[in-house]
């Protein structure tokens, strides 16, 4: 059986997404791996069975074309209103907190909020399927 151990994404400014992914989601460096024209950071924290790869190119200098494929990363925690007050006493101006029901699921509270290289990434209520 396959297991699923990280998520890669771009970033441009290596000490603001640390920071960012420090302040929004407490991870911090799992690891960190320097190569001639890039660096890998893996992020995690405790709760995560699942790390986050930051690819710094250190000959970019422009912003990534994110595209239309992109979705989002996803985070579930215990107190949505809690995350979503501490994100925004940081000024990481997350987006409205808002709510979906489908019959087979129940009830999914979220926000979004994105991270300086303009990465969605969506901070669920834990419970249910989002634990």
């Amino acid at each position: 059986m396959a297991k699923l151990i990280h998520t890669m994404i771009r970033v441009r400014d290596e000490a603001r997404s640390l920071d960012f992914y420090a302040k929004a989601f407490g991870l911090g460096v799992a690891g960190r791996y320097e190569f001639d024209r890039f660096t890998l950071i893996y992020l995690s924290n405790d709760e995560a069975g699942h790390e986050l790869e930051l690819t710094v190119n250190k000959d970019r200098t422009t912003a990534y074309d994110l595209g239309d494929g992109y979705g989002h990363v996803a985070f579930s925690v215990d107190d949505l209103d809690a995350a979503h007050a501490a994100l925004d006493a940081a000024g990481l101006s997350p987006k409205d907190i808002r709510s979906l029901t489908h019959p087979d699921l129940g009830t999914a509270r979220f926000f979004f909020v994105e991270d300086p290289d303009g990465y969605k990434i969506e901070v669920l209520q834990r419970g249910g399927r989002y634990l």
